[in-house]
C-alpha cells in the first residue's frame, strides 16, 4: 500500500491522527490544501473539525466545486465527525449551513452532545469480524434520515453512525482517536479493491 497517495484534508481541524493513522497502515499521507492538490491522490480524508469553517474555507480557497466533482467521478473519501456534515445532504439542526451534497442522509450537528458530553464507546462494524471496534464521539452528528442508497455498516444507540454509499464512507466518531486502524484499513479497502 507504500503506492497509495491518500490526500487528507488540512484546512482546519483534527488531521494529524488520520496522517498518523495512515502512516501505520503503510500509506504515504499528502496533505490537501489547495484544488491541484486533488488531481494526485487515490483517496481523501476530510477530518472532523469545524463544519462551517471548513466548508467556508473549501470555497474561499477555490477547493469547493473541485471536490464535489472529484468525489462524484469516483475519487473514494472517507469523512469523519464534520466530514460526515459535509458529506451529508443537509443539517436537520443548521438548515442554511452549506455542505457538499454528496451522501444520501442528513445530519443533526452535535445531536450527542457538547465537548462536555464526548464519549467513548465500542461498535460492531459489519465487514470487520466479531471484535467491537473503539470509537471516540465529541460533538458528534447524528444521522437523522438515511436513503435507500445507504448502506449502514454500524449503529450506536440505534441511529446509524458508519455509513457507506459506493466510493464514500462516513463516520459520525473518531477513529483515528484510538489505536485500533480496522476503519481507516476499511477505507484503504474501498481504494485497492
Amino acid at each position: 500500500m507504500d503506492d497509495l497517495a491518500i490526500g487528507v484534508l488540512t484546512l482546519q481541524g483534527g488531521f494529524d491522527k488520520h496522517m498518523e493513522a495512515l502512516k501505520k497502515l503503510g500509506v504515504n499521507p499528502v496533505k490537501v490544501r489547495e484544488a491541484r492538490e486533488l488531481d494526485a491522490i487515490d483517496g481523501l480524508i476530510i477530518p472532523g473539525g469545524e463544519s462551517t469553517t471548513i466548508i467556508r474555507l473549501l470555497k474561499n480557497f477555490g477547493i469547493y466545486d473541485r471536490l464535489r466533482e472529484k468525489i462524484e467521478n469516483g475519487l473514494p473519501v472517507f469523512g469523519t465527525c464534520a466530514g460526515m456534515i459535509l458529506l451529508s445532504k443537509g443539517i436537520d439542526s443548521h438548515p442554511g449551513q452549506e455542505t457538499l451534497d454528496l451522501m444520501d442522509f442528513r445530519v443533526s450537528r452535535n445531536d450527542y452532545g457538547r465537548q462536555i458530553d464526548s464519549f467513548d464507546a465500542t461498535l460492531k462494524i459489519e465487514g470487520l469480524g466479531d471484535e467491537p471496534v473503539p470509537a471516540v464521539f465529541i460533538r458528534a452528528p447524528r444521522i437523522t434520515e438515511i436513503g435507500s442508497s445507504l448502506e449502514v455498516l454500524s449503529l450506536y444507540d440505534g441511529s446509524p453512525v458508519l455509513v457507506r454509499q459506493g466510493t464514500m464512507l462516513a463516520a459520525s466518531f473518531h477513529p483515528e482517536l484510538t489505536e485500533d486502524l480496522r476503519v481507516h484499513n476499511l477505507f484503504l479497502s474501498m481504494i485497492v479493491q
